[in-house]
């Protein structure tokens, strides 16, 4: 694959708890499961992980624990994945990303609450479900 605007991209991110980032994921937001697989921690250097996006999308979420040396979360509040919707963001989208784990907060660049929602996922991360479009030109 070329290095251009085909190519695909995978944000990869430590989890302390997959069962957690997959609800919110998954169940919240309604990324699907691509691919997992799961350690018990006895195999040095295995790791546990949790690959989750829009089967069609050209980007997916790698979420990865280990269990013999777990790498703690450190986001910072500018570690923002954003999403771009185009439109209003739903109440209900919300309200289910809260039921599964996340948390509204305030955006620490203000630019965000003006253009969409900021939702803090188990882990710490920020998502950010904006109501504009996205546009290179």
């Amino acid at each position: 694959m070329p290095l251009n605007a085909s190519a695909s991209v995978r944000i990869a991110r430590p989890s302390r708890d997959l069962g957690a980032a997959e609800r919110f994921w998954v169940g919240g937001l309604g990324l699907d499961v691509l691919y997992r697989h799961t350690t018990d921690g006895t195999t040095p250097g295995e790791h546990s992980l949790l690959m989750v996006g829009w089967p069609d999308a050209t980007w997916h979420l790698e979420l990865v624990h280990d269990p013999a040396a777990p790498v703690d979360p450190r986001p910072t509040p500018e570690d923002l994945l954003v999403i771009y919707l185009g439109e209003p963001v739903p109440d209900s989208v919300v309200g289910r990303l809260e039921d599964h784990g996340g948390k509204r907060v305030p955006a620490h660049n203000p630019y965000w609450d003006t253009w969409g929602v900021t939702v803090r996922d188990p882990d710490g991360y920020l998502l950010v479900l904006s109501t504009r479009t996205w546009s290179n030109a």
